[in-house]
């Protein structure tokens, strides 16, 4: 039976806690080692929720940073968000986590019990000198254990599994201070493998990555969308995207185009998207 979630920030608590993972509004969360382990989706198959937006609005003072925004995500698709700087794509992500007041619905259709939602930010900056290792940090994002007590049994070999995926295995004990961003970045998305999140979001998640990191990204894109996760992808690699999300959408403020990536990504439709004052509707 589906259960249809309203995650209107007027009558719900935000969904995502400090550890970046997420359960819906509605529910109670439970601790995080309290979570079934797995290897961070990777042969299993689930079913990711449904997402609508519908006539989103969002104004801060006088300015309109969302306008009647209205789209729908397919579960178990790999769907993009592409759009000018400004153009209200990460507003539009924090609406959806519940960390900014809009007018409208946005709602998920999940398939059967509501699910884990998994985020991976931009960026996270580290002091160079805060002594948090990478096995720290992961251990602060999946497990209720204080971190600086060290890995608990229950979620050692998951966390060294989501770390070997991203390539990150070698340098767990490595400051995240002393991480490039590329390695910080590919830390990040292996937090988003635990728990297996149902609807996992990613604000620019290729944006610090080097080539080899691109390739994990990737792969891991792909594992996703064949596990039936349901993946919404904020980026700016107009070329990435054609390759390899199911559905674009344009916003730059309002939805431009809601198509394919053959029907979506042409000259005329991405001059009308990266103009300063859009002048139409697609």
């Amino acid at each position: 039976m589906t259960s249809r979630e309203n995650l209107s920030p007027e009558n719900t608590e935000s969904p995502v806690g400090a550890s970046l993972l997420a359960k819906a509004p509605d529910q109670s969360t439970p601790l995080l080692n309290d979570t079934p382990l797995s290897r961070a989706g990777e042969g299993l198959q689930v079913m990711g929720p449904t997402l609508d937006f519908a006539q989103v609005c969002l104004t801060l003072g006088r300015t309109t940073i969302l306008d009647k925004v209205t789209f729908q995500v397919q579960p178990g698709s790999v769907h993009a968000l592409v759009g000018p700087n400004g153009g209200g794509k990460s507003s539009l992500i924090k609406t959806l986590l519940g960390q900014m007041p809009h007018q409208g619905q946005l709602s998920l259709q999940w398939p059967g019990e509501p699910g884990t939602i998994g985020y991976v930010p931009q960026a996270l900056e580290f002091d160079r000198g805060l002594p948090m290792t990478v096995d720290d940090f992961m251990a602060a994002m999946c497990q209720r254990r204080p971190a600086f007590l060290g890995l608990s049994k229950r979620y050692s070999g998951a966390i060294g599994d989501a770390l070997e995926r991203v390539g990150m295995q070698d340098k767990r004990k490595r400051r995240m201070g002393a991480l490039s961003g590329g390695e910080r970045q590919r830390v990040l998305l292996a937090q988003g493998l635990i728990p297996t999140p149902q609807l996992l979001v990613l604000d620019e998640p290729m944006s610090a990555l080097d080539e080899a990191g691109i390739q994990v990204f990737e792969r891991l894109l792909n594992d996703w969308r064949a596990a039936g996760i349901t993946v919404l992808w904020i980026e700016h690699d107009l070329e990435a995207v054609g390759r390899l999300a199911d559905r674009v959408t344009g916003l730059n403020r309002r939805v431009l185009f809601d198509a394919t990536p053959q029907q979506a990504l042409t000259p005329e439709r991405l001059l009308t998207l990266f103009s300063t004052h859009p002048r139409s509707a697609a």
